[in-house]
Protein backbone atom coordinates (compact mmCIF):
# COMPACT_ATOMS: atom_id res chain seq x y z
CA UNK A 1 0.00 0.00 0.00
CA UNK A 2 1.43 3.70 -0.53
CA UNK A 3 1.86 4.93 2.73
CA UNK A 4 2.84 8.74 1.60
CA UNK A 5 -0.56 8.90 0.08
CA UNK A 6 -1.88 7.49 3.71
CA UNK A 7 0.35 10.07 5.27
CA UNK A 8 -1.23 12.56 2.94
CA UNK A 9 -4.65 12.09 3.96
CA UNK A 10 -4.02 11.15 7.69
CA UNK A 11 -2.23 15.00 7.50
CA UNK A 12 -5.35 16.26 5.99
CA UNK A 13 -8.26 14.47 8.50
CA UNK A 14 -6.25 16.50 11.29
CA UNK A 15 -6.19 19.96 9.53
CA UNK A 16 -9.26 19.53 8.86
CA UNK A 17 -10.66 18.26 12.39
CA UNK A 18 -8.77 21.17 13.56
CA UNK A 19 -10.35 23.92 11.36
CA UNK A 20 -13.87 22.66 12.33
CA UNK A 21 -13.07 22.93 15.41
CA UNK A 22 -12.22 26.81 15.04
CA UNK A 23 -15.01 26.85 12.59
CA UNK A 24 -18.01 25.48 14.49
CA UNK A 25 -17.06 26.29 18.27
CA UNK A 26 -19.10 30.09 18.40
CA UNK A 27 -21.90 28.60 16.23
CA UNK A 28 -22.44 25.35 18.01
CA UNK A 29 -22.46 27.83 21.63
CA UNK A 30 -24.79 30.14 20.02
CA UNK A 31 -26.99 27.87 19.14
CA UNK A 32 -27.05 26.56 22.79
CA UNK A 33 -25.19 23.15 21.90
CA UNK A 34 -21.80 21.78 23.24
CA UNK A 35 -18.91 23.59 21.22
CA UNK A 36 -17.05 20.44 20.63
CA UNK A 37 -21.16 19.41 18.80
CA UNK A 38 -19.52 19.39 15.07
CA UNK A 39 -16.32 18.02 16.17
CA UNK A 40 -17.38 15.07 17.85
CA UNK A 41 -19.86 13.88 15.19
CA UNK A 42 -17.22 14.94 12.80
CA UNK A 43 -14.64 13.04 14.49
CA UNK A 44 -16.92 9.67 14.62
CA UNK A 45 -17.18 10.08 10.83
CA UNK A 46 -13.47 9.97 10.36
CA UNK A 47 -13.00 7.24 12.72
CA UNK A 48 -15.77 5.12 11.05
CA UNK A 49 -14.40 6.22 6.97
CA UNK A 50 -10.96 4.45 8.26
CA UNK A 51 -12.34 1.90 9.27
CA UNK A 52 -13.76 2.01 6.23
CA UNK A 53 -10.55 2.18 4.30
CA UNK A 54 -8.85 -0.40 5.98
CA UNK A 55 -11.61 -2.71 5.00
CA UNK A 56 -11.64 -1.58 1.06
CA UNK A 57 -8.19 -1.90 0.96
CA UNK A 58 -8.37 -5.57 1.29
CA UNK A 59 -10.94 -5.96 -1.08
CA UNK A 60 -10.61 -7.65 -4.08
CA UNK A 61 -11.56 -4.94 -6.41
CA UNK A 62 -12.31 -7.43 -9.59
CA UNK A 63 -15.07 -10.05 -7.25
CA UNK A 64 -17.22 -6.56 -6.89
CA UNK A 65 -17.32 -5.93 -10.94
CA UNK A 66 -20.32 -8.20 -10.46
CA UNK A 67 -22.55 -5.29 -8.42
CA UNK A 68 -21.74 -2.40 -10.44
CA UNK A 69 -24.40 -2.72 -12.40
CA UNK A 70 -26.63 -3.22 -9.49
CA UNK A 71 -25.60 -0.58 -7.68
CA UNK A 72 -25.92 1.47 -10.50
CA UNK A 73 -29.41 1.02 -10.65
CA UNK A 74 -30.31 0.91 -6.55
CA UNK A 75 -28.54 4.77 -6.57
CA UNK A 76 -30.78 5.83 -9.00
CA UNK A 77 -33.41 4.57 -7.22
CA UNK A 78 -32.62 6.16 -3.82
CA UNK A 79 -31.78 9.62 -5.85
CA UNK A 80 -35.38 9.55 -6.96
CA UNK A 81 -36.22 8.69 -3.61
CA UNK A 82 -34.55 11.70 -2.18
CA UNK A 83 -36.40 14.00 -4.07
CA UNK A 84 -39.77 12.71 -2.29
CA UNK A 85 -37.97 13.62 0.90
CA UNK A 86 -38.48 16.75 3.79
CA UNK A 87 -37.01 19.62 1.99
CA UNK A 88 -34.20 20.99 3.99
CA UNK A 89 -33.11 24.87 3.67
CA UNK A 90 -35.76 24.63 0.60
CA UNK A 91 -33.52 21.48 -1.80
CA UNK A 92 -34.25 17.79 -0.89
CA UNK A 93 -30.87 16.52 -0.87
CA UNK A 94 -30.81 13.92 2.17
CA UNK A 95 -32.31 11.13 3.27
CA UNK A 96 -33.08 11.22 7.02
CA UNK A 97 -31.62 7.62 8.92
CA UNK A 98 -31.58 8.94 12.16
CA UNK A 99 -27.72 9.24 13.45
CA UNK A 100 -27.37 11.08 9.52
CA UNK A 101 -28.44 12.09 6.50
CA UNK A 102 -27.63 10.26 3.68
CA UNK A 103 -26.81 12.46 0.52
CA UNK A 104 -26.55 10.12 -2.41
CA UNK A 105 -24.96 12.41 -4.67
CA UNK A 106 -21.89 12.16 -2.96
CA UNK A 107 -22.22 8.36 -3.45
CA UNK A 108 -23.15 8.67 -6.77
CA UNK A 109 -19.72 9.76 -7.02
CA UNK A 110 -17.94 6.79 -6.67
CA UNK A 111 -20.48 4.84 -8.03
CA UNK A 112 -20.48 6.32 -11.13
CA UNK A 113 -16.57 6.11 -11.25
CA UNK A 114 -16.68 2.43 -11.04
CA UNK A 115 -19.32 1.90 -13.66
CA UNK A 116 -17.11 3.83 -16.08
CA UNK A 117 -14.22 1.91 -15.81
CA UNK A 118 -15.71 -1.53 -15.98
CA UNK A 119 -17.49 -0.16 -19.05
CA UNK A 120 -14.36 0.96 -20.58
CA UNK A 121 -12.72 -2.16 -19.63
CA UNK A 122 -14.81 -4.46 -21.31
CA UNK A 123 -16.37 -2.51 -24.05
CA UNK A 124 -13.18 0.00 -25.22
CA UNK A 125 -12.69 -2.92 -28.33
CA UNK A 126 -16.06 -2.14 -29.30
CA UNK A 127 -16.18 1.17 -29.59
CA UNK A 128 -13.79 1.91 -31.71
CA UNK A 129 -16.15 0.23 -34.20
CA UNK A 130 -19.57 1.42 -32.95
CA UNK A 131 -19.46 4.75 -31.27
CA UNK A 132 -23.19 4.03 -30.40
CA UNK A 133 -21.78 2.36 -27.67
CA UNK A 134 -21.30 5.15 -25.71
CA UNK A 135 -24.92 5.91 -26.08
CA UNK A 136 -25.03 3.65 -22.80
CA UNK A 137 -22.59 5.58 -20.20
CA UNK A 138 -23.45 8.72 -21.42
CA UNK A 139 -26.95 7.91 -20.54
CA UNK A 140 -26.50 6.13 -17.23
CA UNK A 141 -25.02 9.79 -16.31
CA UNK A 142 -27.70 11.41 -17.78
CA UNK A 143 -30.27 10.00 -15.70
CA UNK A 144 -27.70 10.35 -12.76
CA UNK A 145 -26.96 14.09 -12.97
CA UNK A 146 -30.42 15.36 -14.02
CA UNK A 147 -32.14 13.68 -10.78
CA UNK A 148 -29.08 14.99 -8.37
CA UNK A 149 -30.44 18.47 -10.56
CA UNK A 150 -33.89 18.10 -9.40
CA UNK A 151 -32.81 18.55 -6.08
CA UNK A 152 -31.88 21.58 -7.44
CA UNK A 153 -28.22 21.22 -7.12
CA UNK A 154 -25.62 22.33 -10.14
CA UNK A 155 -22.60 21.89 -8.62
CA UNK A 156 -22.60 18.54 -7.61
CA UNK A 157 -23.67 17.64 -11.41
CA UNK A 158 -20.70 20.03 -12.90
CA UNK A 159 -18.29 18.15 -10.90
CA UNK A 160 -18.95 14.61 -11.73
CA UNK A 161 -19.31 15.79 -15.74
CA UNK A 162 -15.96 17.31 -15.20
CA UNK A 163 -14.66 13.82 -14.26
CA UNK A 164 -16.53 11.50 -16.40
CA UNK A 165 -15.29 13.37 -19.04
CA UNK A 166 -11.92 13.05 -18.59
CA UNK A 167 -12.09 9.35 -17.46
CA UNK A 168 -13.74 9.41 -21.15
CA UNK A 169 -10.76 11.03 -22.29
CA UNK A 170 -8.15 8.60 -20.32
CA UNK A 171 -10.10 6.12 -21.83
CA UNK A 172 -9.16 6.94 -25.60
CA UNK A 173 -12.33 8.15 -26.44
CA UNK A 174 -11.55 10.62 -29.35
CA UNK A 175 -11.94 14.25 -28.75
CA UNK A 176 -15.52 14.93 -30.72
CA UNK A 177 -17.38 12.22 -29.04
CA UNK A 178 -16.54 14.15 -26.08
CA UNK A 179 -17.52 17.95 -27.12
CA UNK A 180 -21.31 15.92 -27.91
CA UNK A 181 -22.31 15.84 -24.14
CA UNK A 182 -20.65 19.20 -23.68
CA UNK A 183 -22.39 20.65 -26.31
CA UNK A 184 -25.90 19.35 -25.30
CA UNK A 185 -25.16 20.29 -21.49
CA UNK A 186 -24.85 24.17 -22.79
CA UNK A 187 -28.84 24.65 -23.48
CA UNK A 188 -29.33 22.49 -20.34
CA UNK A 189 -27.35 24.30 -18.14
CA UNK A 190 -28.65 27.88 -19.45
CA UNK A 191 -32.29 26.22 -19.07
CA UNK A 192 -31.39 25.49 -15.20
CA UNK A 193 -29.55 28.93 -14.71
CA UNK A 194 -33.13 30.98 -15.70
CA UNK A 195 -36.07 27.96 -14.24
CA UNK A 196 -34.60 29.57 -10.63
CA UNK A 197 -34.16 33.16 -10.12
CA UNK A 198 -31.59 32.81 -7.37
CA UNK A 199 -28.83 31.00 -9.62
CA UNK A 200 -29.54 34.70 -11.70
CA UNK A 201 -28.83 36.24 -8.66
CA UNK A 202 -25.75 34.13 -7.45
CA UNK A 203 -24.30 34.87 -11.14
CA UNK A 204 -24.88 38.13 -10.83
CA UNK A 205 -23.21 38.47 -7.44
CA UNK A 206 -20.30 36.30 -8.44
CA UNK A 207 -19.76 39.05 -11.48
CA UNK A 208 -19.72 41.95 -9.11
CA UNK A 209 -20.30 41.44 -5.37
CA UNK A 210 -19.53 44.55 -3.95
CA UNK A 211 -22.56 45.93 -5.69
CA UNK A 212 -25.17 43.81 -3.17
CA UNK A 213 -22.55 43.29 -0.55
CA UNK A 214 -25.48 43.34 2.03
CA UNK A 215 -27.52 41.04 -0.11
CA UNK A 216 -27.13 38.43 -2.68
CA UNK A 217 -23.16 39.16 -2.59
CA UNK A 218 -23.41 38.63 1.07
CA UNK A 219 -21.44 35.23 1.75
CA UNK A 220 -19.12 35.76 -1.24
CA UNK A 221 -17.77 39.65 0.11
CA UNK A 222 -17.23 37.83 3.02
CA UNK A 223 -15.07 35.13 2.30
CA UNK A 224 -12.96 37.40 0.33
CA UNK A 225 -12.43 39.51 3.46
CA UNK A 226 -11.06 36.93 4.94
CA UNK A 227 -9.23 35.27 2.97
CA UNK A 228 -8.00 38.85 1.86
CA UNK A 229 -7.12 39.70 6.03
CA UNK A 230 -5.29 36.25 7.10
CA UNK A 231 -2.09 37.97 5.04
CA UNK A 232 0.98 35.89 4.90
CA UNK A 233 0.79 33.93 8.57
CA UNK A 234 -2.84 34.67 9.17
CA UNK A 235 -4.27 35.86 12.48
CA UNK A 236 -3.44 32.56 14.33
CA UNK A 237 -6.00 28.96 14.91
CA UNK A 238 -9.03 30.51 16.69
CA UNK A 239 -8.45 33.62 15.91
CA UNK A 240 -11.08 34.35 13.00
CA UNK A 241 -13.19 37.17 13.28
CA UNK A 242 -15.11 36.74 9.92
CA UNK A 243 -16.06 33.49 10.87
CA UNK A 244 -18.82 35.36 13.15
CA UNK A 245 -20.34 36.42 9.73
CA UNK A 246 -20.19 33.78 7.39
CA UNK A 247 -23.42 31.81 7.37
CA UNK A 248 -22.58 28.08 8.76
CA UNK A 249 -18.27 28.46 8.36
CA UNK A 250 -17.98 24.84 8.99
CA UNK A 251 -19.55 23.79 5.50
CA UNK A 252 -19.16 24.86 2.50
CA UNK A 253 -17.01 28.25 3.40
CA UNK A 254 -14.46 26.39 5.77
CA UNK A 255 -11.36 27.56 3.74
CA UNK A 256 -12.29 31.40 4.41
CA UNK A 257 -11.84 30.98 8.00
CA UNK A 258 -8.48 28.73 7.30
CA UNK A 259 -7.24 31.17 5.53
CA UNK A 260 -8.08 33.89 7.55
CA UNK A 261 -6.26 32.05 10.63
CA UNK A 262 -2.99 30.32 9.22
CA UNK A 263 -2.70 32.97 6.04
CA UNK A 264 -1.82 32.62 2.39
CA UNK A 265 1.42 30.41 3.20
CA UNK A 266 -0.33 27.73 5.72
CA UNK A 267 -3.30 27.90 2.78
CA UNK A 268 -0.48 27.20 -0.24
CA UNK A 269 -0.28 24.24 2.60
CA UNK A 270 -3.48 22.89 2.09
CA UNK A 271 -3.35 23.53 -1.84
CA UNK A 272 0.24 21.28 -2.13
CA UNK A 273 -1.49 18.78 -0.26
CA UNK A 274 -4.08 18.07 -2.66
CA UNK A 275 -1.67 18.60 -5.12
CA UNK A 276 0.59 15.72 -3.91
CA UNK A 277 -2.73 13.86 -3.53
CA UNK A 278 -3.14 14.21 -7.56
CA UNK A 279 -0.09 13.17 -8.22
CA UNK A 280 0.28 9.84 -5.90
CA UNK A 281 -3.52 9.56 -7.57
CA UNK A 282 -1.99 9.66 -11.17
CA UNK A 283 0.78 7.64 -10.56
CA UNK A 284 -0.99 5.15 -8.87
CA UNK A 285 -3.39 4.45 -11.69
CA UNK A 286 -0.23 4.23 -14.19
CA UNK A 287 0.75 1.62 -12.42
CA UNK A 288 -2.53 0.02 -11.61
CA UNK A 289 -2.59 -3.47 -13.29
CA UNK A 290 -5.36 -3.41 -14.88
CA UNK A 291 -7.29 -0.84 -17.26
CA UNK A 292 -9.70 -1.24 -15.06
CA UNK A 293 -8.02 -0.12 -12.04
CA UNK A 294 -6.22 2.57 -13.75
CA UNK A 295 -9.54 4.04 -14.77
CA UNK A 296 -10.97 3.69 -11.01
CA UNK A 297 -7.99 5.41 -9.72
CA UNK A 298 -7.67 8.41 -12.31
CA UNK A 299 -11.48 8.98 -11.61
CA UNK A 300 -11.77 8.76 -8.12
CA UNK A 301 -8.49 10.59 -7.66
CA UNK A 302 -9.87 13.26 -9.72
CA UNK A 303 -13.67 13.27 -7.71
CA UNK A 304 -11.55 14.16 -4.96
CA UNK A 305 -9.50 16.73 -6.31
CA UNK A 306 -11.53 18.55 -8.61
CA UNK A 307 -13.63 18.94 -5.90
CA UNK A 308 -11.15 20.51 -3.76
CA UNK A 309 -10.31 22.68 -6.78
CA UNK A 310 -14.37 23.86 -6.96
CA UNK A 311 -14.69 24.51 -3.51
CA UNK A 312 -11.53 27.14 -3.39
CA UNK A 313 -12.08 28.35 -6.46
CA UNK A 314 -15.87 29.49 -4.86
CA UNK A 315 -14.45 30.82 -1.80
CA UNK A 316 -12.18 32.97 -3.33
CA UNK A 317 -14.45 34.39 -6.28
CA UNK A 318 -13.38 32.47 -8.93
CA UNK A 319 -16.35 30.68 -9.91
CA UNK A 320 -20.12 31.42 -8.72
CA UNK A 321 -20.80 30.06 -5.39
CA UNK A 322 -21.82 26.51 -5.30
CA UNK A 323 -22.97 23.44 -2.60
CA UNK A 324 -19.48 21.86 -2.63
CA UNK A 325 -18.13 21.12 0.59
CA UNK A 326 -14.16 20.54 0.94
CA UNK A 327 -12.95 17.26 0.97
CA UNK A 328 -11.56 16.24 4.54
CA UNK A 329 -12.86 19.73 6.04
CA UNK A 330 -16.29 21.04 5.83
CA UNK A 331 -18.73 19.27 8.28
CA UNK A 332 -20.76 16.12 6.98
CA UNK A 333 -20.88 12.26 7.28
CA UNK A 334 -21.85 11.67 3.78
CA UNK A 335 -18.78 13.87 2.42
CA UNK A 336 -16.64 12.14 4.60
CA UNK A 337 -17.63 8.81 4.38
CA UNK A 338 -17.48 8.64 0.51
CA UNK A 339 -13.98 10.33 0.40
CA UNK A 340 -12.53 7.60 2.70
CA UNK A 341 -14.27 4.99 0.78
CA UNK A 342 -12.40 6.29 -2.74
CA UNK A 343 -9.23 6.67 -0.84
CA UNK A 344 -9.64 3.15 0.01
CA UNK A 345 -10.38 1.98 -3.20
CA UNK A 346 -7.31 3.62 -4.55
CA UNK A 347 -4.71 2.38 -1.55
CA UNK A 348 -6.34 -0.89 -2.84
CA UNK A 349 -4.88 -0.28 -6.10
CA UNK A 350 -1.91 0.81 -5.12
CA UNK A 351 -1.64 -2.35 -3.07
CA UNK A 352 -1.91 -4.50 -6.07
CA UNK A 353 0.49 -2.45 -8.02
CA UNK A 354 4.00 -3.98 -6.46
CA UNK A 355 2.56 -7.39 -7.30
CA UNK A 356 1.50 -6.57 -11.28
CA UNK A 357 5.23 -5.22 -11.87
Amino acid sequence: MDFSLFFIVLTLLGLGLISLFSASAIYAANKGMDSLFYVKRQALWMLIGLGLTAVIARVDLEKIREFIKPAVILTAILLLVTLFMPPVAHVKRWIPLGLMKLQMSEFTKIVLVLYLADFFDRNLSHIASDTRQLLKPLGAMAVMLILIALEPDLGTPSLIFGAALMMFFAAGVKLRFIFIPIAAMIPVFILELFRHPYRLARLKAFMSPWDNAAGTGYQLVQSLLAVGSGGWLGKGLGASQLKLYIPEPYTDFIFPVIAEEIGFIGSMFIVLLFLALLIKGVRIARNAPSFYTTLTALGLTLMIVLQAFFNLAMATGLIPTKGIPLPFFSYGGSSILTTMIAIGIILNISAHRNQAG
